[in-house]
């Protein structure tokens, strides 16, 4: 990688943490990202609003393959004294999509001034951290006939530079459940006169355990209880309405379905049965991310001939990513590159993106892309 070019992405990375922005509210960042490119190349810019892509063009008769990066930011304070910290108290990039936007925009900077034999298209993505950015971006991958897309995302606890990557799964699907019951209000001195829904959130809650059990699922299956949250602080007055939001979660999409599809049945039936009414609403819904294992082989390869450590993942990741959106679309990768087996977590305070990453990225995608 240049030497110039990883100087001005390092630059442009630490601009953008000084400048954190929540999901779906990255105006400053996305704008800042297009001024980059239009100030270092020629590249095409097609701006979709919250979202952007720029394209690198060798022919109408070439393959079409794109590299994606997320730029949202996450609801935690800086944590740490740093020249170029966050302006924006409560607000950083604990993430790292800081890094991911700044490699991929080196990658489109080399691009530009070196050239290749495909189309690529870079896309830089919106609104990761709640699921909705891919969700909204995926439109992206049939409009302009992409047949491949990779990325890569920093990641803790692994080998400085080395490149982590799985065939299928390699993140969780996940959703946030809120079950809504409602009930009769009564005075607490006469309950029988009043529908109280904390019993029937207890009975769900019981069976969790059940619905989640291993022997009857084929892959790993959670279900967090994030908040119970039933009545008023008033002791005179039985209960008559009810939250219970839960985080369902699984290594395969098919059984969060029907770990969904079981709560909702027995939320139902306890309502029937106690005169309660029940309603469901969804957020922060990640598919399931699953890697084609062409595309995860070509990314082995690409590293391999970069001289990367390679290393195979025993493993998917818990935590989700809507990268899964793009890869129910065409096929594609993820994989992961190591910031160091001792390096503070992502989403921790002590936590900022390695820079010494971003020449990995960028030529394990020029690699990619020569393929």
């Amino acid at each position: 990688m240049d030497h110039k070019n990883l100087e001005l992405a390092i630059q442009l990375r630490r601009e953008l943490h000084q400048h954190p922005e929540l999901s779906n509210q990255e105006v400053w960042t996305k704008q800042h990202l297009i001024d980059f490119l239009k100030a270092t190349t020629k590249l095409e810019i097609v701006d979709r609003g919250r979202w952007f892509y720029a394209i690198y063009r060798a022919g109408e008769d070439r393959e079409n393959i794109a590299f994606r990066a997320d730029f949202d930011a996450i609801k935690m304070k800086e944590g740490i004294e740093l020249p170029y910290g966050s302006l924006f108290p409560g607000i950083s990039h604990k993430c790292g999509h800081d890094g991911h936007a700044a490699s991929l925009a080196a990658f489109a900077l080399e691009v530009a001034q070196n050239g290749s034999d495909k189309n690529i298209f870079f896309l830089f993505q919106h609104a990761e951290e709640t699921g909705d950015g891919a969700a909204e971006c995926k439109v992206f991958i049939r409009e302009n006939g992409i047949k491949e897309i990779f990325a890569y995302h920093n990641m803790s606890g692994m080998p400085l530079k080395s490149v982590n990557i799985i065939d299928g799964t390699t993140n969780c699907a996940s959703k946030g459940m809120v079950i809504h019951m409602e009930g009769k209000p009564s005075h607490a001195s006469e309950p029988e006169k009043g529908v109280n829904p904390a019993f029937a959130i207890a009975r769900i809650i019981d069976a969790i355990p059940g619905f989640i059990a291993p022997e009857k699922n084929k892959g790993m299956v959670l279900c967090t209880v994030i908040q119970v949250d039933v009545g008023e602080k008033a002791f005179g007055v039985n209960a008559s309405k009810g939250e219970l939001l839960l985080t369902i979660r699984a290594l395969y999409e098919a059984e969060m379905d029907q770990l969904q599809k079981n709560l909702e049945n027995l939320a139902t039936s306890l309502a029937e049965a106690q005169d309660l009414t029940v309603s469901f609403s969804y957020q922060d819904y990640f598919p399931e991310t699953f890697n084609h294992k062409v595309s995860a082989d070509k990314i082995r390869e690409a590293a391999q001939n970069k001289g990367f450590e390679v290393v195979e993942m025993k493993e998917a990741f818990r935590g989700s990513e809507d990268f899964g959106h793009y890869l129910k679309e065409t096929k594609g990768a993820i994989c992961y590159i190591g910031n160091g087996v001792d390096y503070p977590n992502v989403h921790s305070h002590k936590y900022d993106f390695n820079d010494e990453i971003i020449e990995t990225a960028v030529e394990l995608f020029k690699e990619l892309a020569a393929m």
